[in-house]
């Protein structure tokens, strides 16, 4: 199983296209010019956290060095003295730049010491030792790292990716004064609306990564605690075996004991346990570090969680240096080159995450650890990648304030239209929960600890089946940028008492479209390809209110709005824009009983009903266009 989670399995998720060369000798870097140091910085409470640090072997009183700190839930082995990683920092030019690079285990993990929980609540009222948190825990280990590594001077970054990032947003609030500069990398922002759920639509696809985060370590350990609760399949085919689970409370034959699945399933719905492990919600003014907070717009874990924490910085502290960049990239995928940059069948160009490490992030890194550290950098204020002209763009404020509202009505013709028609209409489909649409044709990723290609896959293998709504724009005759919000605005109906609706924006190639040379699927061709660009799901039941979910009236036309994340896309002329409507996406999604209950997590197969279900001709996908004028090369 690969899990994306892990900095590490990122690589693994990435094989079939770093097959296609092959593997360079292992690196001795690290070890030829870093000595390494082993050891337990103690937290204001007195747990123990397990340090790993490597200092440059020329370090000395006149050669100083700036530290960059990662945190992490993933372990920071290698373990041993004379045990050296292939790669420091991260990426191969910031080791080669000169660090001093410290890696700790978070408290419950690994060889650190302490009781591990997900998404450490951040305490904003602190009134004793006793009271801690990841951003003491952060500050501890940042004023230790200052005042105990030699040949430090005086300044510390910090970054991570996915959990990481989480770790790193977390300890942007630590607010110490040697903490210059931070990178929050596809970071968990709330587990509510990233990564374990969509809109508090629970991931089913996540459902056997429960194991890595439910299971408590008894003591210290180099080794994984919680390998005998990984559920053991016996087939490759996750759909079909996840289907034949049955309702959600069947996995309890498999997480009776797993604390983290039993907070799940008794927290449905946006109650105090999840809204008090939303980061977002505790930033505030006077932020003191520099902030670049970093995503890929194929990010099937963490979309939400970048958008989210730079948006809100930006608005709670506007005076922070604080930064976008979003590529063409899937989970934590800016973290290693491929060579030729693809997600799932398209194409983006050549070493754009080697341009991203040199030119970005190392950039950002460098002026606020070893530069002047003022907020003259030289880059932009969003630096993002346009993943239909394919090419990077920089904008001076994001999303932007030139770009310009319009309205697809999803007409009952099944026409994506600028303008509502005289007499809307309605088109229906049957939902069946026993025969859900797939969220992708791909089953040999579907036993994964996450999805990943599905994010800009081919969707006609949806749009083909009747349960599905399909609404295209005519041939476009000039290019149409779609740069910042989406909110989908849908009138709908049902004939039953609860409905998940999924809406999905699609870019359709032409018919004349060419296979690009590095296709990794010889089968796909992209003649008449339809490439998914955004999609989000949105339960009914959660409408009004993410903490007190209500049923629907049967039958009854009722409104559910919700957002999908930002894009920035050119749909190119020749293409066309296409939507797609449905309420089940499986297994990604769990299905919807379409029967409302108080907990889904605790349906009966007897809740699980066929429903009809209408989508009005007044709904529409509210988007942000931009002028051609506004983007800058």
């Amino acid at each position: 199983m690969t899990n994306c989670f892990f900095l590490g399995a990122c690589l693994l998720s990435a094989a079939p296209l770093l097959a296609q060369t092959p593997a360079p000798p292992a690196s001795t870097y690290a070890q030829d010019h870093y000595t390494k140091q082993e050891v337990y910085v103690t937290m204001r409470d007195g747990v123990k956290l397990f340090t790993a640090i490597y200092t440059p072997k020329d370090a000395a009183a006149g050669k100083k060095y700036p530290v960059m700190m990662q945190r992490t839930c993933y372990s920071v082995a290698p373990y041993g003295p004379g045990k050296y990683p292939v790669r420091l920092g991260p990426s191969e030019t910031m080791m080669k730049q000169g660090y001093i690079f410290a890696y700790q285990d978070v408290r419950g993990r690994w060889k650190s010491q302490g009781t591990w929980t997900n998404m450490t609540p951040v305490l904003d009222h602190k009134k004793g030792k006793k009271d801690v948190d990841e951003t003491t825990d952060t500050y501890d280990t940042v004023d230790w790292l200052v005042k105990k590594v030699a040949h430090n001077n005086g300044r510390i970054g910090q970054w991570g990716i996915s959990y990481p990032g989480f770790y790193t947003a977390s300890g942007i609030l630590s607010n110490h004064p040697a903490l210059k500069a931070s990178s929050p990398q596809a970071p968990v922002s709330d587990f509510f609306f990233d990564d374990f759920h969509h809109n508090g639509a629970f991931l089913e696809s996540y459902i056997y990564t429960y194991p890595v985060f439910g299971v408590q370590k008894q003591d210290t350990t180099s080794k994984s605690w919680y390998d005998a609760q990984m559920i053991k399949a016996g087939t490759r085919d996750g759909y079909q075996f996840l289907l034949d689970l049955g309702p959600l409370k069947n996995a309890d034959k498999y997480y009776a004991n797993n604390f983290f699945w039993q907070e799940t399933v008794n927290h449905p719905n946006y109650d105090e346990f999840w809204q008090k492990r939303a980061m977002p919600a505790h930033y505030t003014a006077g932020i003191k570090p520099a902030v670049m907070t970093v995503g890929g717009w194929f990010d099937a874990e963490d979309l939400r969680g970048p958008l989210t924490i730079y948006k809100t910085i930006e608005k709670k502290s506007p005076g922070t240096y604080n930064t976008l960049v979003m590529g063409p990239f899937g989970h934590g995928r800016w973290s290693r080159e491929t060579g030729h940059t693809l997600h799932s069948n398209v194409y983006f160009g050549d070493s754009i995450a080697t341009f991203y490490q040199r030119n970005i992030e190392a950039k950002f890194f460098a002026h606020f650890l070893k530069g002047s550290g003022d907020k003259n950098t030289g880059l932009p204020e969003a630096y993002l990648f346009d993943t239909g002209k394919k090419q990077w763009e920089t904008f001076a404020q994001w999303p932007t304030p030139a770009a310009t509202h319009q309205k697809l009505y999803l007409s009952a013709s099944g026409k994506l239209e600028r303008e509502p028609a005289a007499t809307p209409g309605t088109q229906t489909f049957v939902s069946d929960p026993l025969k859900p649409v797939p969220y992708t044709e791909d089953l040999s990723t579907t036993m994964g600890f996450t999805p990943f290609n599905y994010m800009s896959e081919d969707q006609r293998f949806a749009g083909r089946r009747p349960d599905v709504l399909v609404y295209q724009t005519d041939v476009l005759t000039d290019d149409v940028t779609l740069g910042g919000e989406i909110m989908a605005k849908l009138k709908v109906a049902t004939s039953g008492t609860d409905a998940d609706w999924v809406v999905k924006l699609i870019d359709v190639y032409p018919p004349d479209e060419p296979n690009h040379d590095y296709m990794p699927n010889k089968s796909i061709i992209l003649s008449n390809y339809q490439q998914m660009v955004r999609s989000e799901v949105m339960p009914a039941r959660f409408r009004n209110s993410f903490e007190k979910p209500e049923a629907m009236v049967p039958n009854q036309k009722t409104d559910v709005d919700f957002r999908l994340q930002d894009v920035l896309h050119t749909f190119k002329k020749g293409h066309r824009i296409m939507v797609q409507v449905q309420s089940t996406w499986f297994p990604f999604i769990a299905r919807n009983p379409q029967t409302f209950v108080e907990n889904p997590y605790k349906a009966n197969e007897s809740d699980y009903v066929k429903a009809t279900h209408s989508v009005f001709g007044e709904s529409y996908l509210d988007v942000e266009v931009l002028p051609k004028a506004t983007v800058n090369p």
